[in-house]
């Protein structure tokens, strides 16, 4: 028997000292593989960078935007170069049919929605004494009645198969409120009440969640936030600063997976300390 014949027997343990298939350490509740999502506004700075996050946990992720085809082929793009799947889907979230065709093509892709993070969002800012009726129609549109029309197109089926995750994403400014920014607080604070009724209406099968960012650095805040805004947005935080859309993310994750199985109707706090619940 020659040396290197022999070497080669030698490495392969004996079948019983194998580890079996029993003995393989679990599923990390963090685990996404198998599963599906659909993030909407996946193309902004904080929709993309959950989409990589959801991607780099094993989940196949539906890029949703409006009218940036360009910004949110390269977030998918980024995602496939990974080793992950990534699609992109486009359309309005404030309109029904809209909302009931991308969500189809998402799933078309995909296969059954298994999370949805309702991310999209539109922070404009109106003096409340100035502010006019179409303005604040405009951004509950967006902020509010976007996440029930979407989420209204995906329930049905996550309540059909028995399971499902909706993360919504709200804000600090629902607890503390911001001058210029009355219609996007009202918005912010009417997702928080939608979430919780949701969890209650469609848990515990379908687990409903929502976090609240504080001031995070996205091309949103760069367009609306100028150096007094961002001071005064930033020197009551104990961290100091404006958040990293990478931080943030993260928490999406948790939602979405096995580890927050216990968590329904539920709001994460993300803001550097600017409010401590």
């Amino acid at each position: 028997m020659s040396p290197s014949h022999g070497t080669a027997r030698s490495a392969r343990p004996p079948r019983s000292s194998r580890p079996s298939r029993s003995s393989r350490p679990p599923r990390s509740p963090f685990d996404l593989s198998g599963r599906s999502a659909l993030v909407t506004g996946g193309a902004g700075g904080l929709g993309r960078e959950m989409v990589r996050a959801l991607a780099a946990a094993g989940a196949a992720v539906a890029v949703h935007h409006l009218g940036q085809e360009a910004e949110a082929e390269a977030v998918a793009e980024r995602v496939r170069a990974d080793g992950g799947r990534a699609v992109t889907v486009e359309g309005d979230i404030t309109d029904w049919d809209a909302a009931a065709s991308f969500t189809a093509a998402a799933e078309d892709a995909l296969g059954p929605l298994d999370i949805l993070v309702n991310n999209a969002g539109l922070m404009a800012p109106g003096r409340l004494t100035e502010l006019s009726l179409a303005a604040w129609r405009r951004t509950l549109a967006v902020d509010l009645d976007g996440v029930f029309i979407v989420s209204r197109q995906v329930l049905p089926g996550m309540v059909r198969r028995g399971h499902g995750v909706i993360v919504n994403v709200s804000s600090q400014l629902a607890f503390k409120g911001a001058e210029d920014f009355a219609a996007y607080c009202a918005a912010k604070a009417g997702v928080l009440g939608l979430t919780r009724a949701m969890a209650r209406e469609v848990g515990p099968a379908v687990r409903v969640n929502a976090i609240a960012p504080g001031p995070v650095t996205t091309p949103m805040t760069a367009a609306s936030f100028d150096d007094a805004l961002t001071r005064a947005r930033t020197e009551g935080l104990v961290a100091g600063r404006m958040g990293e859309a990478h931080e943030i993310a993260p928490a999406v994750v948790y939602l979405a997976g096995d580890a927050a199985s216990f968590v329904h109707g539920q709001t994460l706090h993300l803001n550097g300390g600017g409010v401590m619940a």
